[in-house]
């Protein structure tokens, strides 16, 4: 039978709950069990994808086209197995529901109210959608007191109940602070925290706790005094200066001993395979190279809006053995400089990525660093908006189209990059136009590109046909393919139909490539994005002559 695990969060915010649950995942995969990882967010919006990334960082895309919290991202990343559609809900999409339920009469005419119609939707999402996983591992986001998540944690409660203690657990994920004045680990945040848990009736079976360092014996056991635990079931989450050291030293905790022991399955589990995690540490503590690239960006001073960007830089790294420095550079700051104030930015970077984002903020920016970056033969990556800067820079110096821009910017120009109406996708057409919903507007997911052969993005993928996500309203005017060939800029991968470029090049650049695909999502600590591990061989050829 499946077991259900529930991880909570307590104290603060931002404890690295997504982080703890990938890391379990992991360590259940590598002992020879099934899992499934599925996120439960209490925020009213139907999904993240119209949240600013200052507020809630980068939207994360499913294969199917889901827009979702960044933490399945780190679910990917860690167990290798993609997620879906139904392995993420909100609140907002909770209530979407069951009202939509009671304007069709499902109710029969019955009192909607929060218990049971909310609490059965929470129950139906833990439920729906399985298929024989060992392991179902559910995060819940925000931190256990806040109001607008008691009913996710109602429906956590009834359904434990409903499948019996043996069947489930909770994880409660809390913050054990050292106060450097006195000297002293304080465990009472912790004890406030599983207190706020036992009053909406759900009990911790398992406390993880983290802190600045190990937390010493003595407080596990007072932790577990308080809490109703056993003390080695109070785990200590110390803080590490790579998130892929985390699955090791809980590893080292006995969390996956724990956890199996609680469900009786201990003696049926497979040895631990940790080899993998480990060959990361001994690169991660023993880089070869080093270099530099620099990301043209719009929200610069908040990591966790390009998320998935600085992981797949990382991964290509630890590909490579080498130390990837990244250097912000704000869009913004780059409109208003002279030539020699855009050397002066540059001069210290082997590489350059512009990435995806929306709206005109920076635009003018990631164009001019376009320019740069094609003019003085500096590796060059663009993602989704970073492609299309990049072609409306051509448009306008090598074409000769001073008017060149997207229609999302401006409709007083030459529309070098514009809202696409029609497409096809697995031989469905799909239609949208200017009216849609803004979370209904975009070419969601994964779509598959046809690759031209002997071209660099060949080279790369060391395939005629890939797939890549997607999250984009605006596509690159095709009609300018000719015009631009003869500047010597390709198209080197398209649609399937032919009608949608997907990757344009410079093939006598010393590496100049950009896609309309998001490729930072599918990108993993054990196999890197092909094209961010290309752009860094790159840099290191140019920095290094290898």
């Amino acid at each position: 039978m499946t077991k259900y695990i529930f991880i909570t969060g307590g104290v603060v915010s931002s404890l690295g709950k997504g982080i703890a649950s990938a890391s379990i995942g992991t360590l259940l995969q590598s002992r020879g069990y099934s899992i499934r990882m599925r996120k439960m967010d209490p925020y009213l919006n139907v999904d993240p994808g119209t949240m600013s990334p200052f507020q809630h960082g980068e939207v994360f895309v499913t294969d199917d086209g889901a827009e979702t919290d960044l933490d399945l991202g780190h679910y990917e990343r860690f167990t290798g197995t993609s997620c879906h559609k139904t392995d993420s809900i909100s609140g907002g999409r909770i209530y979407w529901n069951v009202l939509t339920k009671e304007r069709q009469g499902e109710y029969l005419g019955a009192t909607v109210q929060a218990i049971p119609h909310i609490t059965n939707e929470v129950k139906n999402f833990i439920s729906s959608d399985l298929h024989d996983e060992d392991f179902v591992i559910y995060e819940i986001g925000g931190t256990v007191g806040d109001m607008e998540g008691v009913l996710l944690l109602e429906g956590v409660r009834q359904f434990i109940n409903q499948v019996g203690r043996e069947n489930a657990m909770l994880i409660h994920l809390t913050l054990v602070p050292y106060i450097k004045t006195a000297s002293e680990v304080k465990t009472k945040p912790t004890q406030q925290s599983v207190r706020k848990l036992l009053e909406l009736g759900l009990f911790p079976n398992l406390i993880l706790c983290r802190s600045d360092n190990p937390i010493p014996a003595d407080e596990k056991r007072k932790i577990a005094m308080f809490c109703n635990v056993k003390p080695e079931d109070v785990i200590s989450a110390p803080d590490v200066n790579s998130i892929y050291k985390i699955p090791s030293v809980y590893h080292s905790e006995g969390l996956d001993d724990r956890i199996l022991t609680y469900f009786n399955m201990l003696d049926k589990a497979s040895s631990p395979q940790m080899e993998k995690w480990k060959k990361i540490e001994n690169i991660i503590g023993n880089w070869k190279n080093e270099i530099t690239i620099g990301i043209v960006a719009k929200y610069c001073g908040f990591p966790d809006a390009y998320k998935s960007l600085n992981e797949a830089v990382y991964h290509a790294g630890i590909n490579n053995e080498t130390k990837i420095n990244i250097k912000w550079i704000n869009a913004e700051d780059l409109e208003t400089m002279n030539e020699t104030e855009l050397k002066n930015t540059f001069a210290d970077i082997n590489g350059m990525i512009v990435p995806g984002g929306f709206g005109h903020r920076g635009v003018e920016g990631k164009i001019k660093a376009a320019q740069y970056a094609r003019e003085n033969d500096i590796p060059y990556l663009g993602i989704c908006l970073g492609m299309q800067v990049a072609v409306i820079e051509m448009a306008r110096h090598l074409l000769g189209i001073k008017d060149a821009n997207s229609t999302e910017f401006t409709n007083d120009c030459t529309p070098i990059i514009s809202l696409i109406t029609e497409w096809e996708n697995n031989g469905k057409k799909e239609i949208r136009d200017e009216n849609t919903d803004k979370g209904g507007t975009l070419r969601l997911g994964s779509y598959k590109c046809k690759i031209t052969p002997k071209s660099l993005a060949h080279k790369i993928y060391g395939a005629e046909e890939i797939e890549e996500r997607h999250r984009h309203r605006y596509e690159m005017n095709i009609k300018y393919e000719d015009e631009l060939k003869k500047k010597g800029v390709i198209i080197s991968g398209r649609s399937p139909d032919g009608k949608l470029p997907e990757i344009i090049e410079i093939p006598e650049h010393k590496f100049f490539i950009a896609g309309q695909f998001h490729p930072e999502f599918k990108s993993r600590p054990f196999a890197p994005s092909p094209i961010f591990d290309a752009l860094v061989k790159a840099c290191l050829k140019l920095k290094y002559m290898l």
